[in-house]
């Protein structure tokens, strides 16, 4: 079978589980990634970017030779590579949990338990909840569902498309160092910042296809584009910045603005201007277009991947 038909097959049917079945409670392989980066970690760390370059390549150059060396295993079994890439996308992808995990907040939001919401709210992203009311909750998680519709799905798809397993197993791992030791924190400013660096990198194809399905997809195609167009560079994140402002257009709301994380805060311009404040029923319409635009993504993905492999 051709490893264009083999990513189809294998995309599909690991996309489909994720939508089943969503991430287990425990023993997720990228927390057992986490846990082996971490364990590098304590053997490598120095205030240095050059030790945090070589924790970044070990890790996610460890991570991608895990992959070559299981595909390279199956390659004579057509059904062991589809399985192989089918168990490989549901490890990486999390729409599901994206999803489940932004609707639990905003249901406690409906039901008036802010209290809960803020205890919910770090599971999603890093930022402070306690001086957050509702409506500030509510925005923290349409950020976060955007940012992560392009970290934890449509990115893993497109690198799945690029370099099978390997790029599959490699993009998940940049994106989960990055979490763990790209913030600029006075232990990683230096020792991240090669993590923080290639995810950038990484990440700049995924965020732009999920910015234009985000566009095609959305209830508002024209506000979505012109959000991207004006506001997307104004971002302090190459990435983030693309799929927010292109969310922000297509639900019609505002982003950005003050937040904090880890007691820093930070004043970000406002993405979509021109758009009313996120409210809490925002939330489950920013849920749903995350799911429109995974769907999306994947037929792009596999569509551009077979297409690849007719020439």
């Amino acid at each position: 079978m051709r490893p264009g038909r083999v990513f189809a097959y294998g995309a599909a049917a690991g996309l489909l589980s994720d939508l089943l079945v969503g991430d287990p409670r425990r023993g997720h392989p990228v927390a057992g990634f986490g846990r082996a980066a971490s364990a590098v970690e304590r053997v490598l760390w120095r205030d240095h970017r050059g030790w945090g370059a070589l924790h970044t390549l070990v890790c996610a150059g460890g991570a991608a030779a895990v992959g070559a060396a299981a595909s390279r295993a199956v390659r004579r079994s057509p059904a062991a590579a589809v399985t192989l890439t089918a168990a490989a996308t549901w490890a990486v992808v999390g729409g599901t949990s994206l999803g489940r995990e932004a609707r639990a907040i905003g249901s406690a939001l409906e039901a008036g338990d802010v209290e809960l919401a803020r205890e919910l709210l770090p599971r999603l992203c890093g930022r402070d909840p306690q001086g957050l009311d509702a409506d500030g909750i509510a925005r923290g998680v349409v950020e976060s569902v955007a940012e992560n519709t392009s970290d934890a799905v449509v990115g893993a798809l497109v690198w799945g498309a690029v370099g099978g397993v390997p790029g599959l197993l490699a993009f998940r791992a940049v994106n989960t160092l990055d979490a763990m030791v790209g913030h600029k924190s006075a232990k990683y400013r230096r020792f991240g910042w090669a993590s923080a660096r290639l995810d950038d990198v990484a990440g700049w194809p995924g965020a732009r296809l999920t910015g234009a399905l985000a566009v095609l997809a959305g209830e508002r195609p024209r506000a979505a584009l012109a959000a991207w167009r004006a506001d997307a560079g104004r971002h302090p994140s190459p990435n983030a910045g693309v799929v927010e402002a292109s969310f922000a257009g297509a639900l019609g709301v505002r982003l950005g603005g003050t937040l904090s994380y880890a007691g820093r805060v930070e004043h970000r311009p406002e993405l979509n201007g021109a758009g009313r404040a996120v409210r809490v029923t925002d939330v489950e319409r920013a849920a749903r277009l995350s799911r429109r635009v995974s769907v999306l993504a994947l037929g792009v993905c596999v569509g551009g991947r077979l297409l690849w492999g007719r020439r």
